[in-house]
């Protein structure tokens, strides 16, 4: 396999997500000890993990992370909003940017 694949999702991550990723796996999938290790909670950790799992998903489709959503998760793990609201926000949002696609 070749190391230097630029075309694989992976390699465009960032690196503190590429980090979550080694801590995530070395901690067995277990997100209560990696909210530990990173010294957050469950919630935060789980915010956190759901906005790189969104990022693979649109990199593998070969599209690039939506601005907000990338700027609402980083609110949220910056705690400067709940994850509740996070959720009711970026529905909203989706739902929005779909029915203009739909015009």
């Amino acid at each position: 396999m070749d190391g230097a694949n630029t075309s694989h999702p992976l390699s465009r991550l960032p690196a503190e997500d590429l980090d979550l990723i080694l801590r995530f796996v070395m901690a067995s999938g277990s997100l209560k000890d990696l909210g530990r290790e990173y010294g957050v909670s469950y919630p935060t950790i789980r915010s956190r993990l759901d906005r790189l799992i969104a990022r693979l998903g649109e990199l593998a489709r070969g599209q690039e992370p939506d601005p907000f959503l990338e700027q609402l998760g980083a609110a949220v793990e910056a705690g400067e909003v709940t994850v509740g609201a996070a959720r009711r926000l970026r529905q909203a949002y989706l739902e929005r940017v779909a029915s203009l696609r739909g015009s």
